[in-house]
C-alpha cells in the first residue's frame, strides 16, 4: 500500500474547468495534469509562475519562463466533460459487442452430448 492515498477525482485532463475559490477565482481554462498524489491540478493559463531555468543547450544563457503553476483540485469546478472522453463514447458505441456464451455452460451441453 503507498504511503499516500489515491483520491478519485472529478475532473480529468481535457475537462474545461471554473476556479471557485482562491486567488485566481473566476478563471476559466483546460486541465493540462491531474496529480492525484498531491490532489492538485494544473490548469491551463491559471497560475502562471516565473520559473528560473539554468543554462542548458536549449538556453545558453538561462532564462526566466512562465508556466502554470498547480492549484488544489477542491478550488476547480467541472463545467465541460473533455473532448478526448467524448470521443471515446463514439468509439465504443461504433463497435457492437459479440454475444459470448460461458465456458461452463459449453463444457456441460459437450458433456451431455457424449453421455446420449
Amino acid at each position: 500500500m503507498p504511503a499516500y492515498q489515491l483520491i478519485k477525482t472529478h475532473v480529468h485532463a481535457g475537462d474545461l474547468v471554473k476556479v471557485i475559490s482562491g486567488n485566481h477565482r473566476g478563471s476559466e481554462g483546460k486541465i493540462l495534469q491531474v496529480n492525484r498524489a498531491k490532489h492538485q491540478v494544473i490548469v491551463e493559463g491559471v497560475r502562471m509562475i516565473k520559473k528560473h531555468v539554468r543554462r542548458s543547450q536549449d538556453q545558453p544563457n538561462g532564462a526566466i519562463i512562465e508556466r502554470e503553476g498547480p492549484i488544489h483540485i477542491s478550488n476547480v469546478k467541472l463545467l465541460q466533460k473533455g473532448v478526448r472522453e467524448a470521443a471515446a463514447k463514439e468509439g465504443k458505441e461504433a463497435k457492437p459487442k459479440a454475444a459470448k456464451k460461458p465456458a461452463a455452460k459449453k463444457a456441460k451441453a459437450e458433456k451431455a452430448d457424449k453421455a446420449e
